[in-house]
């Protein structure tokens, strides 16, 4: 047998140490041996020399040392099982209970949250496997961002625009563009009024830079002549009306196409639109539903249906209308108190790495896009009466950073895998193993390091502690955690990550028990032996001799 490697007879340790066995000469390390193998092996020594210590005096019986030991062991086990209790009741309170800051974020937005939950209903009333949409098309709105809807016509996208449109009660502009379209159909005429005084002004009342939402249908057909002036009024709402340069009150532009585009001038075009959906047909399954609808609404136009009132309608839409004042006023709330927590902007630099990286061909994501896509997690956040950012939020990235609409479920299978991860568990598996490596050595030399290593310890645990509520409210996805990722989904997320994420919670919990048990031995240092540890933490005792062993890196 190798010198380096143990007998079989070393792991019995309740009866090496029991014993006052010096270690054996079977256990020796090579020459070469490091700072931690010499802490270890003095720790062992000194196990060792106490316990024959204890031997000579004769003062207690060996079955009396025994059930000390024991009732020892158990008052410790019974002292850490409370507090994992209390530890457990607390998890479970913070996470069914927002703290200060988050309820009162909670509190504040309540009403706003009912006014877009009605809004929501109002908008998606007639329309069947239309929720997502919905969904994304007022929550670009609110962040005073863009959507382009990508499908065959007829699947309801300019009526999707013509809905927000009434619900902001603005003005709404709407357009067909084609090869030959020219930059009057969209920015207005030449004013001839003002030509004569040698002006070139555009009459632009009724036009693009007046509306409030606008859907314009084929939009990569925009030709050169349009393109320029169409960028500046998307991205920065500003339009250069002769020598004037004119705010534009733009809260949203829909834009809809039936295929992507294809020339690289396109491309700014393309990266203006924040949220990117593909539109397809009504399913087989949701097309019954859909045609009892458009027959409720025949009836309705005959006067035989029992629906409401058009002057009904409009005082509902009425009542929950969002002015372009609120929806700054929103977007402005929600980017000073949302913060964006250090674990969301590793996950967005990770994700960015992994499309240029990991998927062929790379997908391209702007510097520009990545900064509006946090702002509209914010919004989103704020207005499901959050105070930051979640990881669930995280999943809005989906509608966000594909450039091909078959890279959005590698996307999403990415978020996935992300937030179901045991990430940072064995870092604080090792950090466990290094207090105790050092516990051990202070349950021999009392009093030295105790306050440190027992601060370690604490530390450890509140950070498990926190790692466990993040976790448990993860698994909350669900219940209404984002307003904005619609039912199905919510479903579909929460069918993926619940098992991966019980399995972390679990491991972690684990951990935790260790973690505790370990602070209940150092808070007790004083009236403890070395061989106590062994008995709590027996698990982590094996793991700390085995590593005993291993020859120096």
């Amino acid at each position: 047998m190798s010198p380096c490697m143990p007998s079989p007879c070393c792991y019995n340790l309740r009866e090496a140490l029991h014993g006052g066995l010096v270690r054996p000469a079977c256990l020796h390390f090579s020459p070469r041996i490091v700072t931690v193998h010499q802490t270890r092996r003095r720790c062992w020594t000194q196990v060792s020399v106490v316990r024959a210590a204890e031997g000579s005096q004769g003062v207690l019986t060996q079955e009396q040392k025994d059930n000390n030991r024991s009732e020892q062991t158990a008052k410790l086990k019974a002292a850490a099982e409370r507090e994992m209790k209390a530890v457990n009741e607390a998890i479970n309170q913070q996470t069914n209970t927002p703290q200060d800051g988050s309820q009162s974020a909670d509190s504040a937005t309540a009403p706003l949250r009912a006014r877009l939950n009605r809004a929501i209903e109002v908008m998606q009333e007639g329309l069947i496997e239309r929720d997502t949409e919905v969904r994304l098309l007022l929550l670009a709105a609110l962040s005073q961002e863009h959507v382009l809807y990508i499908g065959p016509p007829g699947t309801a996208k300019s009526e999707l625009g013509r809905r927000l449109s009434r619900l902001s009660a603005g003005t709404f502009f709407e357009r067909l563009l084609t090869r030959f379209s020219v930059p009057e159909e969209l920015f207005g005429p030449l004013s001839m009024r003002a030509l004569e005084d040698d002006r070139y002004v555009r009459q632009t009342e009724g036009y693009l830079p007046k509306a409030n939402v606008a859907f314009v249908d084929e939009i990569f057909k925009a030709n050169s002549a349009i393109l320029n002036t169409l960028l500046t009024v998307l991205n920065e709402r500003l339009f250069d009306n002769g020598t004037d340069r004119e705010q534009v009150p733009l809260l949203c532009l829909v834009g809809a196409s039936n295929e992507l585009p294809e020339s690289e001038e396109l491309d700014a075009l393309y990266d203006r639109f924040l949220i990117r959906r593909q539109v397809s047909q009504v399913s087989d399954a949701g097309l019954p539903a859909m045609l009892a609808a458009a027959a409720d609404n025949n009836l309705a136009g005959t006067g035989l249906a029992s629906h409401r009132s058009n002057g009904s309608q409009a005082a509902a839409q009425e009542s929950i209308a969002l002015t372009f004042e609120e929806c700054q006023e929103i977007r402005q709330q929600a980017l000073r108190h949302v913060s964006v927590p250090v674990e969301v902007r590793q996950l967005l630099a990770d994700l960015r790495t992994h499309l240029r990286e990991k998927i062929e061909p790379p997908v391209y994501v702007s510097d520009r896009r990545l900064v509006k896509a946090v702002g509209l997690m914010q919004v989103a956040a704020y207005t499901s009466g959050k105070d930051s950012v979640s990881l669930l939020d995280c999943m809005l990235l989906q509608h966000i950073l594909w450039q091909q609409p078959d890279q959005q479920s590698r996307i999403t299978d990415f978020l996935l895998s992300q937030i179901s991860e045991d990430d940072g568990l064995q870092s604080a598996s090792y950090i466990l193993g290094s207090i105790f490596s050092r516990a051990c050595v202070v349950l021999t030399k009392k009093g030295e390091n105790l306050a440190s290593v027992l601060g370690e310890a604490t530390a450890l645990k509140e950070s498990l502690v926190d790692k466990l509520i993040s976790l448990k409210a993860s698994q909350g996805v669900g219940r209404g955690s984002n307003m904005w990722i619609s039912k199905k989904e919510t479903d579909s997320v929460a069918s993926s990550l619940r098992p991966k994420l019980e399995k972390t919670r679990k491991a972690h919990e684990a951990l935790l028990d260790e973690a505790i048990t370990l602070q209940a031995v150092l808070e007790n240092a004083d009236s403890l032996g070395p061989l106590d540890i062994v008995d709590v933490l027996p698990k982590r005792w094996a793991d700390y001799l085995r590593g005993m062993d291993k020859p120096p890196r």
